[in-house]
């Protein structure tokens, strides 16, 4: 029992590892571009991104932080 056990956690961790393998030689050939994003999505987008509008409740904010 246990050298049936320790057969397959063998063939497992094979498997395993050449899939992994597999996976990351498909992601690597996959993209012939690299951009250096750090993962940060790049694009052009038509909205303006507004982080900040003068609003009485953000003054308070700024008055009682300072």
């Amino acid at each position: 029992m246990q050298e049936s056990r320790r057969g397959f956690l063998k063939k497992a961790a094979v498997a395993g590892s050449v899939a992994a393998i597999g996976a990351v030689s498909a992601t690597a050939s996959g993209s012939k571009e690299s951009y250096s994003s750090n993962g940060v999505v790049v694009g052009n987008s038509p909205k303006k991104e507004i982080t900040y509008k003068k609003t009485k409740a953000w003054d308070d904010y700024y008055r009682t932080a300072l």
